[in-house]
């Protein structure tokens, strides 16, 4: 309602407007005037006045009729409208109340009862509009309630797949590398059919079947558990790819899914390293009379990398005459013997001590296969940057725990430790 209200008169006679006009002044009330029905629709609409008194008996459109066109309207079915009628025109009064008039007053209009009747009504239409705007009020809350609604269910939603991609890559991809493909523009698009030069590392245990046949169920289990953790945490330091598990075999990518130039080097680094690590678990191991040793075997080459599976399971894996010569050359390995292949062997030959093992004949291969034994580094172990790590805000190598490491630190970690 403005202020001051606005009030539109209608009545044909001028001096009753007038006399209506004066007295009303007097109140403060800002005035509109209309001469006969017909004016007092055009006025309402022009205006759109707080209150309307309405004389009854009026040519061309009675008051009666005025008031009806009004309630009709909903845009103006709200406006309080006081019908001025003669003192005997009862009927008058009646049919101009069930036509939806609020209230009237009788000719000649009392002073009081018209500033009093007047003040009642426009209490009322006070009340209504202040109503009217907390419905709205309420409309456009209730509104940008529903959108930030639909704005948590997307993030809701977005944030769930990306879960369900993270956990998925996380099976066989380090941590850091997973977070920067999950959260790339076209995650799927770096695990699609692809070709690529890659290292594979192929390693299990000796005399694990022996071990498996002749102890109970759930130490072999236990065995399992601390040598898949000790080399998983190695495997992700480096920054492989973990391909399978198979028991007490385990398959890791190097170069895929993301490209590393290092990638054979970072191979030889792992293996020194697991082989370090599994020293120091077959010792306990042998104490607790479990004949167990290591083997590794190397291989670089193309092969053709992607996710295979079904809808609720895929696995990402590399197909190729690659996977099958690291898992000869594994098998071809004695305790505690790296075995490398030539092609591998020879991107690393300058940074490693290796022993010339001979030609090979290998299952699957129709030729002797040159292969080598690596020892140790030649020198001071190289150093492997963790460019990932910057790209993806992930946590440093070997210690995914620790989440309050500032990337200056990330940047500046050192090498991972020297083995063999």
């Amino acid at each position: 309602m403005r202020t001051p209200p606005r009030i539109l008169i209608v009545d044909d006679n001028p001096t009753n407007l007038e006399v209506l006009r004066v007295r009303l002044g007097a109140q403060g009330y800002e005035l509109v005037t209309a001469v006969d029905g017909e004016d007092a629709l055009a006025k309402v609409r022009e205006f759109e006045p707080d209150l309307v008194l309405l004389d009854v008996m009026m040519p061309k459109l009675d008051g009666i009729s005025v008031v009806k066109q009004l309630k009709q309207d909903n845009q103006l079915r709200f406006i309080p409208v006081i019908l001025v009628t003669a003192k005997a025109d009862i009927r008058d009064v009646v049919a101009g109340l069930e036509a939806g008039g609020d209230d009237y007053l009788t000719k000649p209009v009392e002073q009081s009862a018209l500033v009093a009747r007047v003040k009642s009504l426009l209490r009322i239409k006070e009340l209504h509009d202040k109503v009217q705007a907390q419905t709205a009020q309420l409309q456009e809350q209730t509104e940008q309630l529903s959108s930030w609604n639909r704005l948590l269910e997307k993030r809701v939603t977005d944030q769930l797949q990306e879960i369900e991609r993270m956990s998925r890559l996380q099976r066989f991809l380090a941590p850091q590398v997973a977070k920067m493909i999950a959260s790339s523009d076209a995650p799927e698009a770096q695990l699609s059919s692809h070709r690529r030069d890659i290292t594979v590392v192929f390693c299990d245990l000796r005399g694990f079947t022996a071990f498996t046949e002749s102890t109970e169920p759930e130490e072999v289990m236990g065995v399992l558990r601390e040598y898949h953790e000790s080399l998983g945490e190695l495997i992700f330091r480096y920054e492989g790819t973990l391909e399978r598990f198979l028991g007490d075999g385990i398959m890791i990518i190097f170069n895929d899914p993301i490209p590393c130039a290092d990638h054979t080097e970072r191979a030889v680094g792992l293996a020194l390293d697991m082989r370090t690590a599994v020293e120091g678990l077959a010792k306990e191991w042998r104490r607790k009379g479990h004949a167990l040793g290591f083997g590794i075997g190397i291989a670089s080459g193309y092969a053709t990398l992607g996710q295979i599976g079904f809808e609720h399971r895929r696995e990402y894996t590399a197909i190729g005459s690659v996977t099958n010569l690291a898992s000869r050359l594994c098998g071809e390995a004695q305790p505690g013997q790296i075995v490398i292949s030539q092609r591998a062997f020879s991107s690393v030959e300058g940074s490693v001590e290796a022993v010339p093992i001979g030609d090979l004949t290998l299952k699957g291969f129709n030729r002797p296969m040159p292969a080598y034994d690596v020892v140790r580094w030649r020198g001071q172990a190289p150093h492997f940057p963790t460019s990932t790590l910057a790209l993806s805000g992930g946590l440093p190598l070997g210690q995914q725990n620790d989440k309050h490491r500032s990337l200056v630190n990330l940047r500046e970690a050192g090498p991972p430790t020297r083995g063999g």
